[in-house]
């Protein structure tokens, strides 16, 4: 499926991402934005903090570090499952990064190219 700059394409996307967020971390975002720009789909979200994350932080931080990253791989393969199952996409990378200390990640997808492939 080509990507569309379109309001209704857009919050398909937006509901994915969330409910990804609500699978892993029992919620959604605060603040949710896609934004598309030619094979690129860029999310920036807010997400809410976690009573867990915010005990490790205080108790275990290196912990509460570690677990941060490992959740953010695990988004990522899911983004990319949910985006190839249900919307159709051909994605090339997912690249994420997350700010533990404001809770706010940007998420860049990439999707596969047609013409690019073909040259």
């Amino acid at each position: 499926m080509p990507l569309t700059d379109s309001n209704e394409f857009k919050k398909k996307l937006c509901h994915i991402y969330n409910e990804v967020s609500k699978e892993l971390f029992g919620f959604g975002t605060i603040l949710l934005k896609a934004t598309i720009d030619n094979n690129m789909v860029t999310f920036q979200a807010r997400h809410r903090r976690s009573p867990r994350s915010t005990a490790l932080e205080g108790e275990a931080p290196s912990l509460k570090y570690e677990v941060d990253f490992y959740m953010s791989s695990i988004y990522k393969k899911r983004i990319r499952e949910k985006l190839e199952q249900d919307m159709g996409l051909a994605i090339e990378a997912v690249l994420r990064d997350y700010d533990p200390h404001t809770q706010w990640a940007i998420t860049n997808i990439i999707v596969v190219d047609n013409e690019r492939t073909t040259e």
